[in-house]
């Protein structure tokens, strides 16, 4: 009899708790508490107008694209040509390339905790050249080993996101309630006001960043064909790990703010500091170092499988022409090792703004700042281009569609999608008033230089891009409304559905190549 391989289904619990266990992070939580009870509003309102929405678009567009390579990249370019594509992949890659400096602080701040002595713990973790030397050492040592091309890495970040996020979460918020049932005094006024006043831009600044906490949920839009009916389940697996990972977030900020002083949170050492203050309480010291081992193990299995994973899809698309041959080398077992070193290197120099910067506190979050900034330009281009795709490709088989009918909920969920990203990238280049952030010149010259740097950097990559970039062996598809362009004259009068039509390599064409936007 023959083998019948069996097609594993996801479950709509499964891909719910897939989805939390990839974008959960507890580091966020100190700068949330800083807002006491409207911390839950931002939450809410960050989930609303952007979280759910992001998840459906990206839902639909993968889905649509399940069988063609470039992920954002062919989302984007199939709406706007390759300019825009190639910039969505790389503010993909870059802003995850800044991110790892200020995870990183977490784990070196981490790693400070380990000690029984709380004040010198503090003392350590507040020092700049531990943090940069702690950040580096780890960031290099993920990249040789990602070099190396180990597969069980994979594993070791399952464990980690168990062992380092899930459970500290659960511990932290079982902690208050004990603390507080015990008669524990809360640091946190249960009735100040839950809507914050809008009209105090301060109040706003600080709470933008929360969209990060939420960013990357649109990776879980590639699973959308592993699951069974899922026009229907997947909306239901988007809304129940929506709701945990609200929950989660709430919850754990509460817990931070009943334990620690509004003015004594600290953005980088709050949550250990948290752990530290509820362990004492309960007489369990020794739990510290253990939870701080976690928090850190949690941190460096993310980075370790991470550091490499962004690069890939640059990397792939890379192949099709649109970077140079350097960046596209590999070591013996086919790693981008070049990427790699480059990524490094921005890592590097992005963790010596430790010199200029005044504290540990104001480097991590101007760099978080820049990550969100850079991340929400690429938000935008998918926000709008799924959009604009209901109409430059209103025939292609969409397996799962926002809206069984028209185009109305797509324009609902994309705008409300956008105009929520576009509040946040504003919002972000204002100094929060709650952290010594230095020089306002230094603020606004690493944000606006680095986003202004960062964007125009793909461009002219793409302007210098010759048809011998292209790698032999690329396989990289067309774009639709290449292949309508090459079509035969039978078939000139109709669209070539993508999916059916025969892979070729995407030679680079010039610069002023018409093709290379999409006709509307």
């Amino acid at each position: 009899m023959a083998n019948i391989k069996q097609t594993v289904k996801l479950g709509v619990f499964t891909l719910a708790i897939m989805n939390v266990t990839a974008v959960v992070s507890l580091r966020g939580l100190p700068a949330e508490a800083e807002y006491g009870l409207s911390s839950a509003f931002y939450y809410l309102f960050a989930a609303i107008v952007f979280l759910i929405p992001t998840s459906f678009v990206a839902a639909e567009l993968a889905a649509m694209f399940q069988d063609k390579q470039g992920g954002v990249f062919r989302w984007v370019g199939e709406a706007y040509g390759k300019r825009l594509g190639f910039l969505a992949i790389w503010l993909q890659w870059i802003e995850s390339t800044i991110w790892y400096p200020t995870v990183l602080t977490f784990g070196a701040v981490s790693l400070a905790f380990i000690g029984m002595d709380g004040t010198k713990d503090m003392a350590m973790a507040d020092n700049k050249i531990y943090t940069l030397v702690v950040v580096l050492i780890i960031y290099w040592l993920a990249t040789f080993i990602s070099l190396k091309g180990l597969e069980w890495v994979g594993k070791v970040a399952k464990v980690g996101g168990m062992v380092g996020t899930i459970i500290p979460a659960g511990i932290l918020i079982i902690l208050a309630i004990i603390y507080l049932a015990t008669g524990g005094q809360s640091s946190m006024n249960f009735d100040g006001d839950f809507f914050p006043d809008l009209s105090n831009v301060d109040n706003l600044v600080l709470a933008s960043s929360i969209f990060l906490f939420y960013a990357g949920m649109e990776m879980g839009g590639v699973h959308v064909k592993d699951m069974q009916n899922p026009s229907k389940n997947y909306p239901k697996a988007i809304f129940i790990g929506a709701i945990i990972t609200v929950v989660v977030f709430v919850l754990g900020t509460f817990a931070l703010g009943i334990i620690i002083p509004q003015k004594d949170i600290n953005l980088t050492q709050s949550l250990l500091v948290g752990f530290d203050n509820y362990f004492r309480y309960i007489h369990a010291s020794w739990l510290s170092p253990i939870i701080a081992i976690a928090l850190a193990f949690g941190v460096l299995a993310g980075v370790l499988t991470w550091v490499a994973g962004p690069s890939k899809g640059l990397f792939a698309v890379g192949r099709a022409g649109y970077l140079p041959p350097f960046l596209q080398k590999t070591n013996k077992i086919g790693v981008q090792k070049n990427i790699l070193y480059i990524q490094g290197i921005v890592v590097t120099l992005l963790s010596l703004l430790f010199v200029v910067m005044p504290s540990v506190q104001s480097f991590y979050q101007i760099l978080s700042q820049l990550t969100v900034l850079l991340y929400l330009i690429m938000y935008m281009l998918m926000f709008t281009g799924a959009i604009r795709l209901r109409y430059n490709m209103k025939d292609k088989e969409r397996p799962f569609r926002i809206g069984k009918k028209g185009n109305g909920l797509i324009w609902i969920i994309g705008g409300v999608g956008f105009l929520g990203s576009l509040l946040a990238f504003v919002l972000s280049f204002i100094p929060p008033s709650q952290i010594a952030t230095g020089s306002n010149v230094v603020w606004y010259a690493v944000l606006i230089a680095g986003c202004v740097i960062m964007v125009i950097l793909p461009f002219i990559i793409y302007a210098m891009r010759k048809p011998s970039w292209v790698e032999p062996n690329s396989t990289f598809e067309p774009f639709h409304w290449e292949e309508q362009n090459t079509a035969q004259p039978a078939t000139s009068s109709s669209t070539v559905d993508a999916s059916t039509a025969a892979p070729k390599p995407d030679i680079a064409p010039s610069p002023t190549d018409a093709s290379d936007t999409p006709k509307t």
